[in-house]
């Protein structure tokens, strides 16, 4: 199944990106997922089951590690796996 992903990380900054935002988008962006489109006030990426739920636990560890108080996110099933 296809996977749709949306976060956000807090606390914010209007300023200057925290380190546990730059880290959650670092997650996604290197992940394999596709339709990633990161912004300042929240993130999406699409992908396999698999490929999303790994990256999701990463993002999750590392942000908290990294200074995160709330990470806010949302899994949507788009549709089937393209085989």
């Amino acid at each position: 199944m296809r996977l749709r992903v949306e976060f956000t990380t807090e606390p914010f900054d209007l300023d200057e990106a925290p380190d546990h935002a730059v880290v959650a988008r670092e997650v996604i962006q290197s992940a394999e997922l596709d339709g990633v489109d990161v912004g300042p006030f929240g993130n999406t990426a699409e992908g396999g089951a698999d490929e999303v739920l790994t990256a999701v636990d990463s993002l999750l560890r590392k942000a908290l590690a990294s200074g995160a108080t709330r990470v806010s996110l949302q899994v949507n099933v788009i549709g089937e796996a393209s085989k």
